[in-house]
């Protein structure tokens, strides 16, 4: 019996029926990205002692690694453990009963459990290190923090507001020594801004925007 169609005309074929699948695929990853974000932007979550950034940050001038204290070597900013809150209230307001579960803490050896506001799904790799490096600022992603007496979500954090930054750094980026700066950050000229992306090795985005760098 004669072959009713050619194999190219077959492989076209199962390419188009494909292309459904495909879809049906992409649609199911956007879901779960949407149900495994713990928190929509500008929503509060509780946490088991009420902090406040904008006392810590931007009353006290705190430096966003003296709590986050691996941020600069670790995909994981890091939370901050009793020890560190302990440095500054073993003395400051150690009496104050919303600092219970601190002392709690340090008496059982239990760590705080801090409730993420900020969470990526799984199948989405991110570094902390690593943006801190390029010159990422903290206020690109977590906003003003030093203004927010509970923290909230800035950004969504979703896939084309990722990709906007990696198809063009340009403007996005400051030096290394202005990551954790607050407020407005130093405007760069044209020509400020060509060194800066040299220096950060930025010039060429095309390993930016390769699937596999963030996605594993």
């Amino acid at each position: 019996m004669a072959q009713l169609l050619e194999r190219s005309q077959v492989l076209l074929i199962k390419l188009i029926l494909l292309v459904p699948v495909g879809l049906v695929l992409l649609t199911i990853a956007g879901m779960v990205w949407r149900t495994t974000s713990p928190v929509e932007p500008g929503v509060a979550v509780p946490q088991p002692i009420p902090f406040s950034h904008k006392h810590h940050v931007g009353d006290d001038g705190i430096d966003c690694r003296y709590c986050h204290t691996s941020v600069e070597t670790s995909a994981s900013a890091g939370m901050p453990s009793t020890g560190i809150c302990l440095s500054c209230h073993s003395q400051l307001f150690r009496d104050a009963p919303a600092l219970g579960p601190l002392h709690e803490s340090m008496r059982t050896g239990k760590p705080i459990q801090w409730n993420r506001v900020y969470d990526l799904p799984d199948f989405v790799f991110f570094n902390h290190s690593v943006h801190v490096k390029k010159g990422v600022a903290c206020v690109t992603c977590h906003g003003r923090v030093d203004q927010m007496p509970i923290l909230v979500r800035n950004e969504s954090l979703d896939m084309q507001w990722c990709i906007g930054c990696h198809r063009d750094p340009t403007g996005k980026v400051v030096s290394p020594s202005h990551v954790t700066r607050m407020g407005t950050l130093p405007a760069l000229s044209e020509d400020e801004r060509r060194q800066l992306l040299h220096m950060l090795q930025l010039e060429n985005t095309q390993r930016l925007t390769d699937c596999s760098t963030c996605h594993r």
